[in-house]
């Protein structure tokens, strides 16, 4: 399979586009961003957890990447309630599994640089967020590794946040209000994704907006 396997295109998928499907597993759907493979794949999903489910034991093979959007996930080595980062470097393992309120979790999966082994639980409700680039931004770091940088960006409405330059790309989730740029406005479930080599200036309206951004980690053209 490959979808919105082109890294030189940009993409924006808002949540009317969203076309859950069924996977191997009872109670587990995905919404697939993109992707290129089949079942192990190189792939950027929002995976739905039905209450009380379970996914079996797996290994990391290309590392993974999860921030928890609404629910609790859980597996072996603790629960990750709404708010929570987790990252499991290549070769680790686990067994998912969520309780009576479900789970929606954005996953990341084939993404890590070999190098990369540090495994992260981060709860990003305890902060500390910091002052931004700009006036009515503020960041909470949550990864840096090579060129790859992630973060929190909580923005105050009516803030423009000049333009970025993107050498290695550029990924957004907007977890609440609304990112605007000069092609558009984006609501909270949108997941965009800007080429490497290209330019960015987003903004914030009467909302304002808080979403994650992924920086650095696009293969170049």
């Amino acid at each position: 399979m490959r979808l919105n396997a082109d890294f030189q295109a940009r993409v924006a998928i808002t949540p009317d586009q969203y076309r859950w499907v069924a996977s191997p597993t009872p109670g587990v759907e995905r919404m697939m961003l993109d992707r290129i493979g089949e079942e192990v794949a190189r792939a950027t999903s929002l995976v739905r957890y039905a209450p009380n489910s379970v996914f079996p034991p797996h290994e990391h093979g290309g590392g993974e990447e999860i921030l928890v959007l609404e629910g609790e996930f859980a597996d072996e080595h603790g629960a990750y309630p709404a708010g929570c980062y987790l990252r499991n470097p290549i070769g680790t393992a686990h067994a998912p599994r969520v309780g009576a309120s479900g789970a929606l979790i954005f996953v990341k999966l084939h993404q890590f640089e070999a190098a990369d082994t540090t495994r992260t639980v981060i709860d990003t409700r305890d902060g500390p967020w910091a002052d931004g680039p700009v006036a009515g931004i503020e960041t909470l770091p949550l990864h840096a590794f090579g060129d790859e940088r992630v973060r929190l960006e909580r923005w105050a409405p009516n803030t423009r946040g000049g333009e970025r330059d993107l050498p290695g790309g550029g990924e957004y989730l907007v977890l609440e209000g609304v990112l605007e740029d000069a092609e558009g406005a984006y609501p909270a479930g949108t997941w965009l994704r800007l080429p490497p080599g290209g330019r960015h200036a987003p903004g914030t309206g009467e909302a304002g907006a808080r979403v994650y951004v992924k920086t650095g980690h696009l293969p170049p053209a």
